[in-house]
C-alpha cells in the first residue's frame, strides 16, 4: 500500500476543491462501458435490478425464460420477486387506445445460479490493472467487473462486501471503494452507511475519486465529477461550495485510510 504525507493529500484535497469553487473545470466526458448481453435484466428497472443483487446474483430470468436458453430451474430452488408495471389499454370516444398504468405486480424470477442446462453465453469482462486494488482485497472486498448498463457504472454493496463495476474506467473504483472506505469508518462508531443514493455519500465518494485522480495525476474526468457532485448539491438545495466543505473532514479520513493505513 503506497504511503502519502497527510500534506499532500491535503494539498491534492485542497487543489480540487478550489477548481470546483471556481466552476473551471474540464469538460465532462463520456464513460466507456463493459460490452453487454441481451439478457432480459438489462432493461429492467434500478430498483429491480437492486432486488436481484441483494438477492446474490447478476443474472435472473422467469421460469418460461430460463427454458427459451434451454436451461431448467433445479429442484427445491425458490424464486425472488422482482415488480413488473400492470397495463391497461382503454378505447377513447374517438377510437384511439390510451395506455395507463394500473399499478404493479409481483413476478416470480430466479437466479442463475439456481439452473442448469445449456451454458449461457456472457461477454468477457475483465478489469484493468486498478491502483488501490490492494486495498480492496486488503478488506476482503471482491471487485468483479460486470456488464454496461444505462443506469450506473458500478456498486458497492456493504452486506455481501462486494464492488461491481460495468465500466473499466478507474475513477468509478475508486468511487466504490470509498463508499467502502467510509462505511469502515462509520462502522466504528456503530454506524454504517444509508441505502440508496444518498446525496452527502455520493458527494464524498465522488470528491474522494476526484482527488485520488489528481494525487495520481490523471484528473481528465473531473468534469464528470463536478456534474456529478453539482446534481447532488442540487438535490440537497445546496451550492456546490457548501456541499463539498460539509464533507471534507470525512473525504480527507478516507483518503488516510486508503494511503496510510
Amino acid at each position: 500500500m503506497q504511503d502519502l504525507k497527510n500534506e499532500n493529500i491535503k494539498n491534492s484535497l485542497k487543489k480540487v476543491v478550489e477548481i470546483f469553487k471556481s466552476g473551471e473545470v474540464p469538460q465532462a466526458i463520456k464513460i466507456v462501458m463493459f460490452p453487454r448481453s441481451d439478457q432480459p435484466s438489462n432493461k429492467w428497472s434500478l430498483s429491480n435490478r437492486l432486488i436481484m443483487f441483494c438477492n446474490g446474483t447478476e443474472d435472473a430470468r422467469g421460469f418460461r425464460q430460463w427454458n427459451r436458453e434451454e436451461r431448467w430451474v433445479k429442484k427445491g430452488s425458490k424464486a425472488f420477486h422482482i415488480l413488473a408495471p400492470k397495463i391497461q389499454k382503454l378505447k377513447e370516444e374517438d377510437g384511439k387506445e390510451r395506455i395507463i398504468l394500473k399499478g404493479f405486480i409481483s413476478v416470480p424470477v430466479f437466479k442463475l445460479e439456481d439452473t442448469e442446462g445449456k451454458p449461457i453465453e456472457k461477454p468477457d469482462l475483465k478489469l484493468p490493472e486498478l491502483r488501490l486494488l490492494e486495498v480492496a482485497k486488503s478488506w476482503g472486498i471482491d471487485v468483479k467487473p460486470i456488464e454496461g448498463n444505462d443506469l450506473y457504472s458500478g456498486y458497492f454493496m456493504p452486506g455481501q462486501n462486494k464492488i461491481r463495476l460495468a465500466t473499466p474506467e478507474e475513477k468509478t473504483f475508486w468511487h466504490e471503494l470509498a463508499h467502502a472506505g467510509h462505511n469502515k469508518i462509520l462502522n466504528k462508531s456503530g454506524k454504517k452507511l444509508k441505502g440508496g443514493q444518498d446525496p452527502r455519500q455520493e458527494i464524498i465518494a465522488e470528491l474522494t475519486a476526484a482527488v485520488i485522480g489528481e494525487i495520481y495525476g490523471c484528473g481528465e474526468t473531473l468534469g464528470n465529477s463536478y456534474d456529478y457532485i453539482s446534481s447532488y448539491a442540487e438535490e440537497s438545495k445546496k451550492s456546490i461550495e457548501l456541499a463539498i466543505l460539509e464533507v471534507l473532514t470525512d473525504v480527507e479520513k478516507i483518503l488516510n485510510l486508503f494511503f496510510n493505513n
